[in-house]
């Protein structure tokens, strides 16, 4: 093969490769969440009956949300910015928690060497082609993931315990309480998400920063 035809067949790869991948820069993911293993206690099995999930992405504002019987939780960051808030609604208690970048990074420590192993398997969500990979946690526990190398975000840092896919995940296990929850993807649009939805409330919320609102260690 000369050099003129090793050329060409390089450039209709690439060619090929820009096609098939997609960047998400903004749009939203909306997922349903199942219980898989456990015995949860009944209001445990209550908050993951029906709850949904969804990431609202915009340039580098993210906006991950949790909406089930008992509540909300809402978190909404500038990656830029390195700041943030989480937003907690159960029942009448509504809380407002800031973040700076270094309590985003204490949040998703959990996940700071991470890594995949990759299958051959294949299965379609939501639409697009989807390969399954087992994270492996730095403890050592292990969970399953299926991402779409059609989809790569803009915004890579939304969610850290993904951010070393090469894609993005449309499917994956969590661990919550002792028991083990499924988000599946069930839709990807990219329909513009109003600047609105990355607002920070000005009131009605009880502000606390970070700090406050992790749980005490005993003995202090």
């Amino acid at each position: 093969m000369d050099l003129k035809t090793i050329f060409i067949a390089l450039l209709l790869a690439l060619t090929m490769h820009s096609f098939s991948q997609r960047t998400f820069s903004e749009g939203t993911i909306q997922f349903d969440i199942s219980v898989q293993t456990g015995k949860p206690d009944p209001q445990l099995a209550d908050m993951f009956d029906g709850a949904q999930a969804s990431i609202q992405l915009r340039g580098g504002l993210s906006r991950s949300e949790l909406v089930s019987a008992l509540g909300s939780t809402v978190t909404i960051f500038d990656h830029r910015a390195g700041t943030g808030v989480v937003l907690r609604e159960f029942g009448p208690q509504k809380l407002l928690i800031r973040m700076d970048k270094d309590d985003w990074t204490d949040k998703n420590r959990r996940y700071q060497g991470i890594r995949f192993i990759f299958s051959k398997d294949t299965k379609t969500i939501a639409g697009y082609p989807c390969v399954r990979a087992e994270a492996v946690m730095p403890d050592s526990s292990r969970f399953m993931v299926w991402f779409t190398r059609q989809l790569v975000a803009e915004n890579a840092s939304f969610d850290p315990q993904f951010s070393l896919l090469p894609g993005t995940a449309l499917e994956y296990e969590s661990t919550v309480g002792g028991i083990r929850v499924k988000y599946a993807a069930v839709n990807v649009s990219f329909d513009p998400v109003p600047i609105n939805r990355f607002e920070v409330p000005k009131s009605g919320y009880r502000e606390m920063n970070y700090a406050e609102s992790q749980p005490r260690k005993s003995g202090n």
